[in-house]
């Protein structure tokens, strides 16, 4: 580029055969160019001219360099590019330059003052140029003298293309023609102006701005986003600013709103453009939050000669002093004033420049032209305080105008994008406020009649929006939720700036006007929420509530709708009924007013049910959640007295989360909650009532916001079934009623308890119970390995991913590159600072599960103890104050039962020592205190009180167990003085600890055995009982509890081995025989392992076994025909349930102290164990002896009328039963073996054998493995062997040192008379007492042999019950042995093969296979000892033993049958095969035939003496009467004998 002045110069030169140069330069060729082009890295920065490559023998060359030129800051017509061309000589004559000039062309910067740019194709001059040549494009040079001679003919031969990248030019013809009007306003212009190719005149100004206006939009978007800024403040300036043209005033409010309505859209609907996580536009944003200011008048231009000039108002308005204190202002009036309209504050001077540019605005304006804005300042007051001209206007005046009065298309993108108006309208209101100086004015002088209006008008549009999006067909949910957040924030701003009794009415009517609008009540109230909960979240929500109780702390009602004699009322609180401070009513309501409407909000979103309403549940309880959590850590609600006056404010949601009872999460049997119901309503009362009254809903969901008259009342609803809350908003609404009872004022909790009835103090205790429960401390959580790998591998793929993108190029390398550099950010600071971040302070969830450290699991342990220490500390001190507010009461019996129940919650969860040390003296005095009734009313709950503390007395921590010892010992000292016989509470220690025994994982006998030393200790020292046979029946307690831990050692010590571990419990439940409560306990013990292991079965037997128990003993209590006659009802489910008989002497009377006073010897609790009985029989495949079960439960539920339980019993009942006809033969019942255990390292069981019960398809290795592998471990793998036969053992042949095992597979073992009730596959399997195992063996001693010589021992082994029982293992009580000879072996083989065979024909559907595989070892011509061997063996000859003649014969028979079978099976197989198997079927009919003639003389042949006539019978006629009786024959035979 070059210019007149030498400092303008821009040089590139090219170079050829042709080369070129190329250059800034001014005007004159003889001065030197601008130092502006870029230069190389290995050279100077700048340079004047740069020189292109040279191209070698080349008319027509190609000039690929790209030059970098730094455009001057201010530019003039004068300003162009210059091109040298030379000529390179290859080979340099004497004397003569290189270089020799070919000519010169240029380019001028400007056109029209528009930078040119482009592609164009220049002529070049052959010669000098003349002066002043940079005034015209090379194309259009005029003619000169003399005249410039040109290459061909002044055509165009250089070809060029100039980019510029500027944020100072826009290169946009509709911003270019814009900003040149807006030009022409602001400036002294002579008309006509030439914008662009057009004249405008005067006149035409008008009509041409508004076109402007108009097709501002049109603008292409990048320079668009470039001069974002500097278009919106003109626009702005129009829309308030009135201007003369012609003389005349134009008003051009309309069309600049429109155009930034447009804008607004553009940039929201573009793709290209950054937006924040709510959708909003990022520019825009970044705009209201750093960039605008209310539009400001112009001024004159200053004359020659006059004064200094001031800078540019539009950008330097205010000294860098001034903006400091104006910005501190600004946050004063946003922030502080919101406290409190009547602050008092200093009044400071207008700034001195500002003066400076009022003064201006006086100067005067005589000149030749017509238009310019009008005078005047908007925000600025006025020392002569001057009455405002008709056309003066207010920013946020006629912002909000716009907005009412808008229509159409621009109607609806205006509350689209409302968020973007909303803070315009906000900040402009607060600069208003501070410009004017009216921080300290009342708050509802602030602002004008007719702007408040407005903003009434624009809520009403905005929540009239909302709801008609939410109620369109194909619901635009989205769009609508970010309307409601915006107006949110918006009357969020306002509460800081307007009237806040007008801000609280323009909330009441947004109330009204949703519900009447929306009739789908989760939406409703969603939408409400979102919009309280912002709301409620300004920093200064206390003071808008009034939660001070004391009138001369009050500050002036900021709401109309609450008078100052309702403020002042607050005197009179603490004369109201103390109970109506709990519920939220419409006194309340009025006082504090958002958190009434918070409240109401909760309350209908736990009543109400439908889709979607968990959803706004966790929204309402989020929402109370966070407020409390921020006025926790709020550094002004520090103090105790400050922290009651909040917490006062929140009593209301007491009675609220009291009401919610039945909705909330049951953290102590969550897996059974799903089930529960309300009330015990018919399925008809539910279905008829479960669809709530829409007008009902709406009044309790708010829709009456009249604050005068009170909703429905929860409690005169319909019954309908409740939703169920999730556990963790549960937890948050037990966080907030902990909160609010520790920070509430004690005596008020006192005198609110004292006054309530016994169903609300119950109420209250079972909510405490579930506190217990969801605040049970749970440990330190370990780190988990998978999913750090999965979140590693996840990280790694991503930087890959990366990695491969940055090394690419173009728009996505660029992208990546950007997002990864430091500071990333776009527009830095706006994520930090835009206030729209404060909707996310309270209410932003992680959605992203982090990898965390071993420091951070530390500090979240340490937390999570700490918070459960505190929750139950609270809990302490409520069950304090209820205990002593029930001292007075009548039903103290009651109230006593409901407060143990949560104590002995709170000792079952794991507790710090600080909780336990208050807790164990809390019940200490409630012993001491209520030991009457302890013993006598609440049995059950001292039962559980005594495993609880009976538990902590094996506690490792010292202080832990002197607190549970000493607790313990005043248990029964008590007990002994209320009924000089402290026999219940003996007997629940002794269950208690057999119960501790069972199932506590960190027992420590050790510590126990320490604790009850203490115990005696106490006893032996306690002066006061020595008289007495109290230390006498301790000791005796003490040493049957030491003799059951001496058990447990020896449990501990097999707790590797289960079978040993189940005999054990075996053994001490069974010692148990006459304590039906604690065996009991151990039944259910070994119950609970079995089902562990998965041995469903015998699981259920144990809880036959103890439902048998209960029967026994509950027919001695209750004469009733429905229930079981002890035991002996349970015969057909086993047989070994008769051992529960109680026939012993010593059996205990169940009316006796302390006998089956567990809650499962009643009805309830046998029906209860039947139940689940059934269900493990179901689980482990026997359904019939399911429906033995029910025929005992049926009986009691029909008595009982429990039809509900019927219909659910026969449901069960019907699955059974099709399970027995869809699975048949496919069940798998359990595999038997013999296991003999021999050798003195076993102990006791040396020498015994036992019967295994194992799963089913266990093979013999299976067991082996796991019993040497086992046995291995404890006796070291070199001492244990495992003998492989099955022969007998001769244990003087055994090494001492070793173990020895032998295991054997046995199968069940029937009688001929047994196999006649044994009929179907289920009782082939079940009751088993006899089974039986076979032993090959010859006369030799060899175990295998010639058929000839080979004989079989087969063993009987009974066991002492039947299988399956409560013990996976039962012993061997009877051994019996008989030998087979090998006739007889061969009988049995042949029988067991001719019954294959008949069960292969018979099958049903037939299996070709199977049938072919029995076949085959049956003629099969390659069998080994096969059929036709063992004939020619004991067939061919007739024994010479006429004892084996029958053997002979039987066995002849088996064949005979045998070859019948075969022929019938090789001809149902004819039948089923293919024709591929022709072949096949011709050899198996060829083997048959074959075997048949082989074995047809043996089977023909048949012994004479066995055939041979008992008597001779002589010959005679036929005559009947002349015929010989039988008898008749037998006297003839004897006599003739």
């Amino acid at each position: 580029m070059c210019g007149e002045d030498a400092s303008n110069a821009m040089p590139v030169k090219r170079e050829t055969q042709i080369s070129h140069r190329q250059n800034l330069r001014p005007i004159s060729i003889h001065r030197p160019p601008l130092q502006v082009i870029f230069g190389k890295s290995n050279g100077p920065e700048f340079l004047q001219e740069v020189y292109t490559a040279i191209t070698y023998h080349n008319k027509s060359p190609d000039f690929y360099e790209e030059v970098k030129i730094k455009l001057p800051a201010k530019l003039t017509v004068n300003h162009h590019l210059l091109f040298t061309f030379y000529h390179i000589s290859c080979q340099q004559k004497q004397g003569a330059s290189v270089e020799s000039l070919l000519g010169y062309s240029w380019l001028p910067i400007l056109l029209n003052e528009r930078l040119q740019t482009g592609s164009y194709c220049l002529p070049v001059a052959l010669e000098k140029l003349p002066p002043n040549y940079s005034m015209h494009s090379a194309e259009k040079v005029p003619l000169q003298n003399p005249p410039i001679k040109w290459a061909e003919g002044h055509k165009g031969v250089f070809n060029i293309e100039v980019q510029a990248v500027s944020s100072v030019h826009t290169q946009d013809n509709h911003l270019e023609k814009f900003f040149t009007l807006c030009h022409s306003l602001e400036s002294q212009v002579t008309f006509p102006i030439r914008v662009l190719d057009q004249k405008i005149s005067e006149t035409s100004l008008e009509h041409e701005l508004k076109l402007s206006l108009i097709c501002l939009n049109s603008s292409r978007l990048e320079p668009l986003v470039l001069f974002l800024h500097l278009v919106l403040d003109k626009l702005f300036q129009l829309s308030v600013q009135p201007m003369l043209i012609a003389g005349q005033t134009a008003n051009f409010s309309q069309f600049a709103f429109e155009s930034v309505v447009a804008i607004a859209n553009s940039l929201h609907n573009s793709k290209d453009l950054a937006k924040d996580q709510h959708g909003r536009n990022c520019l825009l944003a970044s705009y209201v939050h750093y960039v605008f200011r209310l539009p400001e008048p112009p001024r004159d231009p200053p004359k020659s000669g006059g004064p200094v000039a001031l800078p540019d108002p539009r950008y330097h308005t205010y000294g860098r002093t001034s903006a400091a204190a104006v910005s501190s202002k600004l946050m004063q009036a946003r922030v502080m004033s919101s406290s409190n309209p009547d602050l008092a504050g200093t009044h400071c001077a207008a700034d001195e420049e500002v003066k400076n540019i009022m003064s201006s605005k006086t100067a005067d304006r005589n000149c030749n032209r017509m238009s310019y804005y009008c005078s005047g300042n908007n925000d600025v007051p006025s020392s002569t305080a001057a009455p405002r001209p008709a056309s003066k206007k207010h920013f946020h005046e006629e912002l909000a105008l716009q907005m009412v009065v808008s229509t159409g298309i621009v109607r609806e993108t205006v509350f689209k994008y409302a968020w973007f108006f909303f803070d315009l309208l906000v900040k402009s209101m607060a600069q208003y406020v501070h410009n004017m100086d009216k921080r300290d004015n009342f708050r509802r002088t602030r602002f004008s009649d007719r702007f408040k209006d407005d903003i009434t008008t624009i809520v009403n549009v905005v929540t009239s929006e909302t709801a008609a999006l939410l109620v369109k067909p194909q619901k635009e949910t989205e769009q609508a939720e970010k309307m409601n957040i915006s107006l949110a924030f918006f009357l969020y701003d306002l509460l800081s700036l307007m009237d806040r009794g007008f801000v609280f009415n323009l909330i009441k009517h947004y109330c009204n006007q949703l519900s009447a609008k929306l009739n789908n009540l989760p939406t409703l109230i969603s939408m409400r929420l979102e919009f309280l909960r912002i709301l409620c979240s300004h920093e200064h929500y206390l003071n808008l509530n009034l939660f001070f109780m004391n009138a001369d702390t009050a500050p002036a009602s900021p709401c109309p709708s609450i008078s100052s004699q309702n403020s002042s009322s607050c005197s009179s609180f603490q004369d109201q009924k103390i109970a109506s401070m709990f519920d939220l009513t419409p006194e309340y309501r009025q006082q504090h007013f958002l958190t009434g409407l918070l409240f109401t909000e909760l309350a209908a979103a736990l009543d109400a049910e439908g889709e979607g309403i968990s959803k706004v549940q966790r929204k309402a309880i989020s929402a109370i959640h966070s407020l409390l959590s921020s006025h926790d850590l709020d550094p002004r609600c520090v103090k105790p007295e400050v922290k009651v006056k909040i917490a006062a404010l929140y009593l209301p949601l007491v009675g609220i989360i009291l009401d919610a009872l039945p909705q909330l999460y049951d953290f102590t049997v969550a897996d059974a909650r799903s089930g529960k119901n309300r009330a015990n309503g018919s399925d008809e009362e539910q279905e008829g009532t479960s669809a709530i009254n829409q007008n009902v809903a709406l009044a309790i969901a708010g829709n009456n916001f009249n604050l005068k008259t009170s909703g429905a009342m929860l409690s005169s609803l319909p019954y309908k079934q409740y939703n169920l809350l999730n556990a963790d908003m549960t937890r948050n609404l037990m966080i907030c009623f902990l909160w609010i009872m520790k920070n509430a004022d004690q005596s008020l909790i006192r005198k609110w308890i004292a006054d309530l009835p016994s169903m609300q103090l119950n109420r209250i205790l079972d909510l405490l119970f579930i506190c217990v429960s969801c605040f049970e401390y749970k440990g330190k959580q370990s780190s988990d390995k998978v999913s750090t790998q999965v979140l590693q591998k996840s990280r790694d793929v991503k930087a890959r991913l990366e990695e491969a993108l940055l090394r690419g190029e173009g728009a996505r390398g660029e992208m990546m590159r950007r997002c990864r550099a430091p500071g990333n950010d776009r527009f830095p600071g706006l994520s930090e600072n835009l206030r729209w971040r404060k909707e996310q302070t309270h209410w932003r969830q992680a959605n992203e599960k982090q990898d965390k450290t071993k420091a951070e699991l530390d500090q979240e342990a340490l937390i999570s103890g700490n918070l459960a220490t505190e929750a139950n500390l609270i809990i302490l001190d409520m069950q304090e104050n209820i205990i002593q507010a029930s001292s007075a009461l009548d039903c103290k019996d009651s109230l006593l039962g409901g407060v143990l129940k949560v104590l002995v919650n709170s000792l079952s969860c794991d507790q710090s020592t600080t909780y336990l040390t208050h807790c164990f003296a809390t019940l200490r005095a409630l012993i001491a205190k209520f030991g009457d009734l302890l013993f006598e009313e609440e049995v059950e709950q001292c039962a559980d009180l005594c495993q609880r503390v009976l538990h902590h007395c094996s506690s490792s921590m010292d202080v832990t167990r002197s607190q549970a010892c000493a607790t313990l010992y005043l248990l029964m000292r008590f007990s002994f003085g209320a009924t000089s016989n402290f026999a219940r509470v003996k007997m629940q220690v002794t269950m208690s600890l057999a119960s501790l025994v069972g199932k506590a994982p960190d027992f420590n006998e050790e510590y126990l055995r320490r604790s009850l030393r203490t115990i005696l200790a106490y006893a032996e020292e306690d002066t006061a009982m020595q008289a007495t046979p109290f230390p006498t029946q301790v000791e005796e307690l003490l040493c049957n509890l030491n003799s059951i831990l001496y058990d447990t050692v020896k449990m501990r010590e097999f707790q590797e081995d289960p079978e040993m571990l189940m005999d054990l419990m075996y053994r001490i439940a069974k010692s148990y025989q006459t304590s039906p409560d604690l065996r009991l306990t151990w039944l259910q013990n070994m119950a609970e392992k079995h089902t562990k292991k998965k041995c469903y079965t015998e699981a259920a037997m144990c809880l036959v076994h103890a439902a048998a128990l209960v029967a026994e003993y509950l027919s001695m209590l209750e004469d009733h025909s429905y229930l079981p006659v002890g035991s002996v009802s349970f015969q057909n489910i086993s047989s070994n349930v008769l051992e529960e008989s109680a026939v012993s002497d010593d059996t205990l009377s169940p009316d006796e102290d302390g006998v089956c006073s567990g809650r499962y010897f009643t009805e309830s609790g046998l029906v209860g164990l039947l139940e689940h009985a059934a269900e493990l029989f179901s689980t482990g495949g026997l359904y019939e002896t399911v429906n033995e079960v029910y025929k005992l439960v049926v009986p009691i539920l029909e008595a009982h009328r429990d039809f509900r339980k019927l219909t659910s019993t026969h449901d069960k009942l019907q699955k059974a039963f099709d399970s027995i006809i869809s699975k048949g033969h496919k069940r798998m019942f359990g595999t038997y073996f013999r296991v003999g255990f021999y050798g003195s390292k076993f102990g006791d069981l040396d020498e015994q054998e036992f019967v295994y019960k194992e799963p089913a398809i266990t093979k013999l290795p299976e067991i082996s493995h796991r019993l040497e592998g086992f046995y291995g471990q404890c006796f070291g793998e070199e001492f244990v062997e495992v003998i492989k036969d099955s022969t007998p053992v001769d244990k003087t042949k055994l090494d001492p040192n070793k173990a020895y095992i032998q295991i054997t597979f046995v199968e069940p073992y029937f009688d001929e008379y047994e196999m006649k009730d044994r009929v179907t596959y289920f009782e082939k399997n079940f009751n088993l007492r006899r089974f039986m195992y076979t032993t090959p063996f010859t006369l030799e001693g060899r175990p295998r042999g010639d058929l000839h010589e080979q004989y079989r021992r087969n063993t009987i082994l009974t066991t002492m019950h039947a299988f399956p029982y409560i013990k996976t293992r039962i012993s061997v009580i009877q051994k019996e042995e008989f030998v087979l000879t090998p006739i007889e072996v061969a009988i049995e083989d042949m029988k067991k093969k001719t019954l294959q065979l008949a069960v292969a024909i018979n099958q049903e559907p037939p299996d070709a296979k199977m049938l072919q595989m029995v076949l085959q070892g049956s003629v099969g011509a390659t069998v080994n000892q096969g059929p036709l061997e063992v004939a020619q063996v004991f067939l061919a000859e007739i024994p010479a033993d006429p004892k084996l003649y029958r053997h002979h014969n039987k066995l002849r028979l088996c064949f005979k049958e045998f070859i019948m079978r075969c022929g019938e099976a090789v001809e149902k197989n004819k039948r089923l095969i293919t024709a591929d198997q022709r072949e096949y079927q011709q050899e198996l009919r060829k083997n048959y035939n074959k075997l048949k003639e082989n074995l047809r003389p043996m089977i023909e042949r048949k012994i004479p003496e066995l055939y041979k006539p008992i008597f001779r019978v002589e010959s005679q006629k036929r005559d009947s009467f002349h015929r010989s009786s039988f008898r008749k024959c037998e006297t003839q035979l004897s006599q003739g004998s």
